[in-house]
């Protein structure tokens, strides 16, 4: 499946890729960021977009996503430090990837909220059907979007899921991601040494794998019941009870005081509908979960104890303020150090005959408007005022300064010009500016039209070469189960358990047929080892295999429980079990999603030769069996001993033949009464010299022995045949 992850990079992300790695899904993330975003762990593709991104479009349908999950709540992209600011980015952001999945009309979108829409307490664990109750911002944008998402639901008919989180906790390496309320103790314990609880106080812990796992269901169920589940563990705690629990576990001495609220807050929800219809249940405590936090952060306590990280931070945000204010300030020291030389140089030539009426103060002016703008213009205008009026001064009063009219015509002259010149520099830069914006906008665009397309090239390059050359390939598994064509109806059985090894790269499989509602025998095995649940098996008591297998699902044995094989897949007919393939010897890291989806296509193109081989039996079931007896004729009874002979000549399968001793004209009354001594697997045929043997599948000489002693108990004499020529 191709899984698309739409959130910033965390642990609780990182973890998610990585078990979907592990069950041979391909991970596409959207960072939520248009530059370089690392931190992630391994990728199928990454794409560095903002959610409200024109070009979400195009990644979309380049994806193609079975599976979009918005991680919402748990998106480390929203800070939530200015509520409202976050909110607009969430619900915009939201919409957009909900616009751009409903065009696919393909796939699942799984959206993440959390226990804060009920921010009012219940004295019981809270059902999906609950009305949420919020008043803050943050509770109320994720209320928001799960609405988004059933309007989309109801309105488009798209694929949307809900899921309620409930108290996501992990272990956190730095100080920074102690988020969760058991890691904030721990880190409140090692730098204060006390704890503050309050026993009236009372949620629920959900630990990171298990989150990840229920998720992961989710992901790959079929159509979901409903759109809203709450995904919880449904353990209540209290933090006087976790404040305890931290207590124990950690070395250091820790002062526990209780706190007690007026009114008792208790906030769990409930996972009873996820675990029915998912199967799922929790593996880890709340005592769990405190012991492998607090051990944790006590065994690198300097980790999270360090505050010179925080110092960096701050002058780290300081250097760049300071930076862009003194460039600001550049141009205005800049202006005053060119008007004092100015000023400076007009003083001595107002000595001069010749060139004490040169205007000086005009060209600065315009300098300073064309290079630099309006507001400049504006200051270098008033430091010329000012330094044409003290220069006139010199030789008369100010009063006679401020009544000359020469001064306002030259005053005049000076700002219009200086201002007209700095305002045509400012349109001409802004006009620059959005010309620079356009090129760089078109740029991006270019450049995302570009990364799409090359993820798209290295996709198809991938899956050309997997195609190609993978040996699991869909053309190689069909190439070599049609083989299964070319052997006789009677071996058709045998040789599929030798393909079925082959195929999943192990030396260890077995096939066994379905005896009835309960039992499964033994009919085709490669190895000892595949033969270690014994020939008969009462498969309805495997109750992990068994309740994977009738939902028609292959079974993974992920618990390495030495009771069951490693996988396993049921062969049905007409809505009936007929057979179970079981494989052994697959390594760990190979027993994913990928693996028993090839196993599923195996068990159906098995299934294919099986029933071909079966219809052609029963068109010759006439000619098959002596008319009105359960007992072979010679050619066919001959045919089948060579099918078991070849077989076990290549260790396939065990057999024995016995040779029984009656009249020929008391072997229809002999196999009538045999033929309910013997199992449902075993056979009575006769040969070319006229006798009658009995063929027992998966039978050694002692276990033969003890079948002659059953026969001669009814009065039949017999032996075990060492060969017999068929």
């Amino acid at each position: 499946m191709d899984i698309f992850l739409i959130g910033g990079v965390s642990g609780f992300v990182n973890a998610i890729i990585d078990k979907l790695n592990k069950e041979s899904h391909r991970v596409y993330v959207l960072t939520g960021s248009a530059y370089h975003v690392p931190g992630y762990h391994q990728t199928f593709e990454k794409y560095c977009f903002a959610y409200d991104s024109d070009s979400l479009a195009g990644v979309f349908d380049s994806v193609n996503p079975d599976v979009v999950l918005f991680m919402g709540a748990y998106d480390v992209n929203y800070g939530w430090r200015r509520p409202q600011r976050e909110a607009v980015r969430f619900q915009s952001g939201l919409l957009n990837v909900l616009l751009t999945f409903s065009a696919l009309r393909k796939g699942r979108l799984i959206y993440l909220s959390s226990q804060e829409v009920f921010q009012e307490s219940r004295p019981y664990n809270i059902p999906e059907e609950e009305p949420a109750a919020v008043t803050d911002l943050r509770p109320i944008t994720l209320r928001q979007g799960e609405e988004l998402c059933l309007r989309y639901r109801e309105l488009l008919g798209t694929d949307t899921m809900i899921l309620r989180m409930d108290r996501v906790c992990d272990v956190p390496r730095t100080a920074g991601g102690a988020g969760n309320i058991c890691s904030r103790m721990c880190l409140e314990a090692l730098r204060t040494g006390r704890l503050t609880a309050d026993d009236r106080q009372v949620f629920s812990l959900l630990f990171l794998p298990d989150a990840v796992e229920f998720l992961y269901r989710a992901m790959v169920g079929r159509e979901p019941k409903s759109s809203l589940y709450h995904v919880s563990s449904s353990r209540p705690v209290s933090g006087l009870a976790l404040a305890r629990l931290i207590q124990e576990n950690m070395k250091i001495p820790v002062e526990v005081r209780e706190e007690s609220l007026e009114y008792e807050r208790r906030q769990v929800l409930s996972n009873m509908a996820f675990r029915r219809e998912f199967r799922v249940r929790v593996f880890h405590s709340p005592e769990d979960i405190a012991k492998r936090t607090a051990e944790y952060m006590e065994r690198h306590r300097s980790d999270f104890l360090e505050d010179g990280k925080e110092e960096k931070k701050f002058f780290g945000k300081l250097l760049p303020t300071l930076r862009g204010v003194s460039w600001a300030g550049a141009s205005f020291l800049e202006n005053i150090v060119c008007f004092s030389l100015l000023f400076f140089l007009h003083h001595v030539l107002a000595e001069s005959g010749y060139l004490a009426q040169l205007d000086l103060y005009l060209p600065y002016v315009l300098l300073f408007a064309f290079l630099y703008g309006q507001r400049q213009a504006l200051v270098s205008a008033l430091l010329a005022v000012g330094g044409y009026c003290f220069g006139q001064t010199y030789g008369r009063s100010g009063l006679d300064v401020m009544l000359d009219y020469h001064t306002y015509v030259w005053l005049a002259q000076l700002f219009v010009l200086g201002l007209s010149v700095g305002y045509l520099k400012d349109q001409l830069k802004l006009v620059q500016n959005r010309e620079e914006m356009e090129v760089e906008h078109l740029t991006n665009q270019l450049s995302d039209i570009l990364d799409i397309n090359s993820s798209n090239v290295r996709v198809k390059n991938m899956l050309e070469a997997q195609v190609v050359n993978q040996n699991d390939s869909l053309g190689k598994i069909y190439e070599i189960t049609s083989a299964l064509d070319q052997y006789e109806p009677e071996e058709v059985l045998f040789y599929a358990a030798e393909i079925l090894a082959k195929l999943m790269g192990t030396q260890d499989a077995a096939i066994y047929t379905v005896a009835n509602r309960s039992y499964a025998r033994l009919f085709s095995s490669t190895s000892d080892k595949a033969r270690q649940l014994g020939n008969s098996i009462q498969y309805t008591s495997l109750t992990d295999m068994y309740d994977m297998l009738k939902e028609k699902r292959v079974f993974v044995n992920k618990t390495m429980d030495a009771r069951y094989p490693f996988m396993a897949n049921g062969i049905y007919s007409e809505e009936r079990m007929q057979l179970i393939l079981m494989v052994w010897g697959i390594p760990w890291e190979r027993m994913t999603l990928g693996q028993s989806n090839i196993l599923a296509v195996i068990g159906y193109l098995i299934q294919n030769a099986v029933v071909r081989a079966n219809r052609y039996i029963e068109a010759l079931e006439q000619r098959r069996y002596v008319t009105g007896t359960n007992i072979l004729e010679p050619k066919a009874f001959a045919a089948l001993v060579r099918a078991y002979l070849g077989a076990q000549r290549k260790n396939l399968a065990r057999y024995a033949v016995l040779a029984i001793d009656t009249q020929e004209r008391q072997q229809e009354e002999a196999g009538a009464q045999l033929g309910k001594m013997l199992r449902q697997t075993d056979f009575l045929g006769k040969l070319d010299d006229g006798k009658l043997y009995a063929l027992l599948s998966n039978t050694d000489r002692s276990s033969a022995e003890f079948v002659v002693r059953r026969l001669s108990d009814a009065g039949y004499t017999s032996s075990v045949q060492e060969e017999i020529h068929a």
